[in-house]
């Protein structure tokens, strides 16, 4: 088991820090409610979960804690066996540090669909930023030249789960998705200088928008 992590975190480091964050809070929050499922609302998690009314005075905050703190077990598993699976396989590709701040982008991408859309919902986990990250993977598919076929049905996969699945962010979702979609391209450039600023614009773009959606919910 631990050289199959090794393996699959390898040259991945932002994708190993976001997955011992994740579990960490997860730790805490279940440590904290004295359960595996339901481990928000009894414990820290209740101050990071992405919540409408909240935003207004914490600012960004809950927009990007909301990203790191799952539900139950179940949720943290699957998310981080994605992350291992998809986000690694990014994050080699692009390099560490873009990789990082449009992973941030995707967070903040999805949150500020919430904030638009499901402004009283509840939001919390790392999907969004996973849907994001599913767009880069396509386009990395189509940069190398390899076939998009496999990325293609996975991401497909993942939009009739949203759909037909009860207790899913659609929105969030959605908006992690669009994120990753309007910077797959340039993130993906062979020029590292395009990577970081498609990046950064893309950060920048998610900012505003959650910002003004927080503040106008």
């Amino acid at each position: 088991m631990q050289k199959i992590a090794q393996q699959f975190f390898r040259g991945a480091p932002v994708s190993v820090a976001i997955t011992a964050l994740c579990t960490l809070v997860y730790a805490v929050m279940a440590v904290q409610s004295r359960s595996l499922d339901s481990v928000v609302w009894d414990s820290v998690g209740a101050e990071l979960v992405l919540w409408g009314p909240e935003t207004r005075g914490a600012g960004l905050v809950r927009a990007l804690t909301a990203g790191f703190v799952h539900l139950s077990a179940t949720h943290l598993v699957l998310n981080m066996l994605m992350l291992a699976v998809i986000g690694t396989e990014v994050e080699r590709a692009v390099g560490s540090g873009p990789y990082a701040v449009a992973y941030a982008a995707g967070i903040l991408g999805s949150s500020a669909a919430v904030l638009q859309f499901a402004f009283l919902t509840p939001t919390a986990g790392a999907s969004g930023a996973l849907y994001a990250l599913m767009a880069v993977f396509v386009a990395i598919a189509y940069r190398r030249h390899v076939d998009p076929r496999p990325a293609l049905i996975l991401l497909a996969g993942n939009v009739v789960y949203t759909l037909v699945a009860s207790d899913v962010s659609v929105w969030g979702h959605a908006g992690g998705l669009v994120a990753g979609a309007l910077m797959a391209w340039p993130v993906t450039s062979p020029s590292v200088r395009t990577r970081w600023v498609a990046a950064w614009v893309a950060l920048a773009v998610c900012t505003v928008c959650t910002v003004s959606a927080g503040y106008a919910g």
